[in-house]
């Protein structure tokens, strides 16, 4: 049993495909959607979204933030920005983790400050992608 899953950002479809699972990192916590779940509309904060097919290995995706909304036969992924985990790169990752670190020491208002630490989540994530995908390569 299958579920369709869209992933689309403003920069365009990103995967459309079956799934038998797919794992994404709600704004509460991760979510893992089976076909039939029940509806379901979540934010989603900076992670990773992985899909289960029957065919080859897990796929993955690495998003800013977004929507996901899940419907019993179709799940779609509104992401703000999305990349396929293979197109992560990891020294760019950690030089946006730093640029970040160092603008919220140097903040200099609360508006510059929740930018900052915004700023900083979202390169976190992108740098664990970046550093868990690596992980899968070597193996």
């Amino acid at each position: 049993m299958t579920i369709h899953v869209e992933i689309v950002s403003a920069e365009g479809a990103i995967f459309s495909g079956e799934a038998t699972m797919v794992f994404a990192p709600a704004k509460m916590g991760d979510v893992g959607i089976a076909p039939r779940h029940a509806p379901l509309l979540t934010d989603l904060r900076p992670g990773e979204v992985r899909v289960q097919t029957d065919e080859g290995p897990e796929q993955f995706f690495y998003v800013t933030g977004g929507v996901l909304e899940v419907q019993p036969h179709l799940i779609t992924v509104l992401a703000d920005s999305a990349l396929r985990a293979e197109d992560l790169d990891e020294s760019a990752a950690l030089e946006a983790r730093e640029k970040a670190r160092q603008a919220l020491e140097g903040r200099t208002g609360e508006i510059d400050l929740e930018q900052a630490q915004a700023e900083l989540v979202e390169a976190e994530a992108r740098y664990r992608a970046a550093q868990k995908l690596k992980g899968k390569r070597g193996s």
